[in-house]
């Protein structure tokens, strides 16, 4: 199938041109318009489909209930918005629900039903966490690194873990990030370690930040702690919330200069994403949404309510170059799941997941793997 007359994004820029889709993979790009019949895309741009690695939920289903159908559910909506593949991220849990939860990621996997985001992998979001910064986590099963326990979850969902998270002031960091580096990446998160704890942990192999500034100390110019750990490490890369609730802009900005080419846009999606005011669960606690903010009940901020193209269209919004925003929220996110050789970006051989749109990037159509949803 030849898609012509559009501005294809392509590494830092739109190209005016057209591609080929077979058997759901792009398989030319080309910098023409040719006269052959195709479908004329009337020079709308055309961006590669969102890659979301942190996300809990929307339209009223989390991951971590361990249900299939709502997991189905919250992958049917995520394409619907242009986010093709995404990663989901548990909670802090006993095992045995992670590993139930883990089961339906591995299952829709396999199946990968129509219409469905891609899952790329999950995200395992605690229990290794601080109690001092566990945030929306709850505490009741907070735990230390425990290599074995990750390794049976790991294991058991057939390598599915590409993100594994811990705070490094806990006793085993640095040996557990030591192991489970060398099976995913693994992330600094809910945490409140200091400057030498952090660095010990990203020298040792983390190489991803969770929600940056979001359940961790801030900057202070005497203790730089995780966040100044992050950024002087080139290898780090730092997730970030752009809802406009989490983040303010200025920080945003801030994000971007600290972290020059290293910021992957996330959502962090609850289950209310998608859904009306009113009273939802995450990980055993009640969690309220009024106004698009969602909070527990004593007052703590929880996950989002936006999702992954919400995100990156606030980036930009917030005075990012939608260039910087869209790498951001594909090709970066696509390498934190080692992925990239298969999803993130317009090239031949890698999945058609692909979205259409206007030259402010409002989204027009969503296709997956060639295929208009």
């Amino acid at each position: 199938m030849l898609f012509k007359n559009a501005y294809i994004f392509q590494n830092d820029s739109f190209i005016h041109g057209s591609f080929r889709v077979e058997d759901g993979r792009f398989t030319e790009i080309l910098s023409t318009i040719p006269a052959e019949d195709g479908v004329d895309l009337d020079g709308a741009h055309v961006i590669p489909g969102l890659i979301d690695v942190h996300n809990h939920g929307n339209s009223g289903a989390d991951f971590s209930d361990g249900d299939y159908e709502g997991l189905v559910k919250m992958a049917r909506h995520l394409a619907s918005v242009g986010v093709t593949s995404f990663a989901p991220a548990s909670m802090t849990l006993p095992y045995e629900v992670l590993e139930k939860a883990f089961a339906t990621a591995v299952q829709l996997r396999r199946e990968q039903p129509d219409g469905c985001s891609r899952l790329m992998g999950i995200q395992m979001e605690g229990p290794f966490f601080s109690e001092k910064k566990k945030g929306a986590q709850n505490g009741a099963y907070l735990k230390d690194p425990d290599f074995s326990a990750f390794k049976k979850l790991y294991d058991g969902c057939d390598g599915l873990i590409r993100i594994a998270d811990l705070a490094p002031e806990l006793p085993g960091s640095v040996e557990f990030t030591k192991q489970a580096s060398k099976l995913c990446t693994v992330s600094v998160a809910h945490t409140d370690a200091n400057y030498e704890e952090s660095k010990a942990v990203f020298d040792a192999g983390a190489t991803h930040l969770t929600h940056l500034f979001n359940a961790m100390p801030s900057i202070h110019h005497r203790k730089p702690g995780t966040i100044g750990a992050a950024s002087e490490n080139e290898n780090v890369i730092a997730e970030l919330i752009c809802d406009g609730q989490h983040v303010h802009p200025s920080s945003v900005r801030m994000a971007f200069r600290l972290f020059p080419e290293r910021i992957c846009l996330i959502s962090d999606a609850l289950r209310c994403c998608g859904m009306p005011d009113g009273q939802y669960e995450l990980g055993g606690q009640d969690v309220f949404l009024s106004g698009g903010i969602a909070k527990l009940a004593d007052g703590t901020i929880a996950g989002s309510a936006s999702n992954l193209y919400e995100c990156m269209e606030n980036a930009i919004r917030f005075g990012i170059a939608a260039d910087v925003a869209i790498r951001a929220a594909t090709i970066i996110p696509a390498r934190q799941l080692q992925r990239e050789s298969e999803i993130g970006s317009i090239e031949v051989g890698k999945l058609a997941d692909f979205v259409v749109c206007n030259e402010h990037l409002q989204r027009k159509a969503v296709y997956l793997g060639g295929e208009k949803l």
